[in-house]
């Protein structure tokens, strides 16, 4: 029994399957893509991804360590050429397994194994585009949520609160929100009329609303007059006067 076995056998001894291994691999680099069965694609996987990552770095040491899994001096040029530039960018996943379904004749099943980065058709030169937003991601997140927080609370500050004005609610505060009108500068620059129409727009809940006081208030507020503007409140029912 096979238990705690991981290693994929391949139905040969250690030998032939690291020579197996070692062509398939030498293929793959040489022609980006090949098709083979599924069980030796997946094992092929395993076996050349952490030699592109050794690729990744041009070295006497690591060009020695590589040969000495590939035994192809064609395929080390390949791989630390230009395979190498193209997955300069990508931290790993260098592969992908597709499959193909049953072959004809004695119905195993195939796969294409082929180098990501050299698909033509999935995008091109997106290994470095990943690379390069990969390593400012998390910065460039972080400045974008500040940047959008604080002008957040600069548009809550900037906000006045209207409800101060005599005759104005909740609901027509958030009407005069939406019409662009936020501050007390905003309300005293429209005319009573301009306002009565702003709130028509809200199906005719407003119609009951006299906004004929309501620039002078805003005028009064945005001066800071508060005193004054207390003071002529006190005389106001619902925003006109008795």
């Amino acid at each position: 029994m096979r238990h705690g076995d991981k290693v994929k056998n391949l139905g040969r001894k250690k030998a032939h399957r690291d020579a197996l291994l070692s062509n398939l691999a030498c293929q793959l680099i040489q022609y980006k893509r090949i098709v083979t069965t599924t069980a030796k694609a997946k094992a092929l996987r395993v076996y050349v991804e952490p030699l592109i990552t050794k690729g990744k770095e041009n070295t006497t040491h690591q060009r020695r360590i590589v040969f000495s899994y590939l035994q192809d001096k064609e395929a080390i040029k390949e791989l630390f050429g230009a395979v190498a530039e193209k997955v300069a960018g990508r931290p790993g996943g260098y592969t992908r397994v597709i499959k193909l379904g049953a072959r004809v004749g004695d119905n195993a099943e195939t796969a294409m194994i082929e180098l990501v980065d050299f698909n033509e058709i999935y995008g091109k030169g997106k290994g470095e585009a990943k690379g390069a937003a990969k390593k400012t991601r998390r910065a460039g997140g972080a400045k974008t949520k500040v940047a959008d927080a604080g002008q957040q609370a600069a548009s809550a500050k900037s906000k006045d609160d209207l409800k101060k004005i005599e005759g104005i609610g909740e609901k027509a505060e958030k009407a005069l929100h939406a019409s662009g009108i936020s501050t007390y500068a905003d309300l005293a620059k429209s005319s009573p009329e301009e306002l009565k129409t702003l709130l028509d727009m809200g199906k005719g809940q407003f119609n009951a609303i006299e906004t004929t006081t309501w620039p002078e208030q805003a005028a009064l507020a945005a001066a800071g007059k508060w005193d004054e503007l207390k003071e002529w409140q006190d005389k106001l029912i619902g925003g006109k006067e008795a």
